[in-house]
């Protein structure tokens, strides 16, 4: 698998995060996968063949050709049918919402086509985007859409931008009572906010972030053994630490460590 990351036009760095590809034209077997949520929205465009996408009932659906998915509040379990060409714009934690009308709360855990989200104009950039020569045409078409969306900049609230710099300087080790302390706000307003603009609570953001520097060091192979994995990243006991992390990713510490999660290994060890 080739995994690249791409930047981002300086304008919309407070929005985007990053763009990445990742492809693979050679015939091997791939597994089933699980990618762990990381509190970033994606949209996701797929110029080579589709992937499947395992439900909770245990189930499974073909993703769209190329979407939107929501927040992950749980681990999403998918597998190529084929050859993988995948285009994708990461987006900040809060910096989906000033490009859609959509609740963001209402496509947590969901794969949401373009087209129904933006109508004609998702169907054009879908068909553009697939049929580009480059990844640097593919950044050039995307930005393009994405200024012309960006029409409303007071959705984009200084509160909760704030509050995600803290949790993420403080790799999600942060009690919302801090957090609501430093932003000089109520808790439950708070609350509010950053459930209607990013479709997480501080907490989850905060649980989420913290996996997501545990991880990384659980990949790099920076700790000597789990229980002090768990005492560093302040979890407050290891069955604490066992319990968040199997939430999230399906797997114990243990039985992720000697996975081969090969798409997991890709974006949290590298980005």
């Amino acid at each position: 698998m080739n995994y690249q990351i791409f930047e981002v036009d300086p304008k919309l760095k407070p929005l985007v995060k990053c763009y990445w590809t990742l492809e693979n034209t050679e015939k091997v077997k791939i597994e089933r996968q699980t990618i762990v949520p990381d509190g970033c929205m994606e949209m996701i465009f797929h110029y080579r063949d589709l992937y499947k996408q395992y439900l909770e009932n245990g189930n499974s659906i073909i993703q769209p050709k190329c979407f939107v998915i929501g927040q992950l509040t749980r681990p999403l379990e998918i597998e190529p049918t084929g050859k993988t060409g995948i285009f994708s714009v990461r987006f900040q934690p809060n910096g989906f919402l000033p490009f859609t009308t959509v609740p963001i709360k209402e496509i947590e855990n969901t794969a949401v086509s373009l087209e129904k989200l933006f109508g004609k104009d998702g169907k054009e950039i879908e068909q553009k985007i697939l049929r580009a020569l480059s990844t640097s045409d593919r950044i050039k078409l995307i930005e393009t859409f994405l200024f012309n969306r960006l029409t409303n900049t007071e959705t984009f609230d200084r509160i909760i931008k704030a509050t995600v710099e803290t949790i993420l300087t403080a790799n999600g080790k942060i009690s919302i009572d801090e957090l609501s302390k430093k932003m000089n706000i109520n808790r439950r307003q708070l609350e509010r906010k950053f459930s209607s603009a990013i479709g997480l609570s501080p907490k989850q953001l905060s649980k989420i972030i913290r996996l997501q520097a545990t991880l990384k060091m659980l990949l790099n192979k920076k700790f000597t053994n789990l229980t002090t994995l768990a005492y560093e990243n302040e979890y407050y006991d290891q069955a604490h630490f066992i319990k968040d992390f199997k939430e999230m990713t399906g797997f114990t510490p243990k039985e992720f460590y000697g996975s081969n999660l090969q798409l997991s290994s890709l974006f949290y060890g590298i980005d």
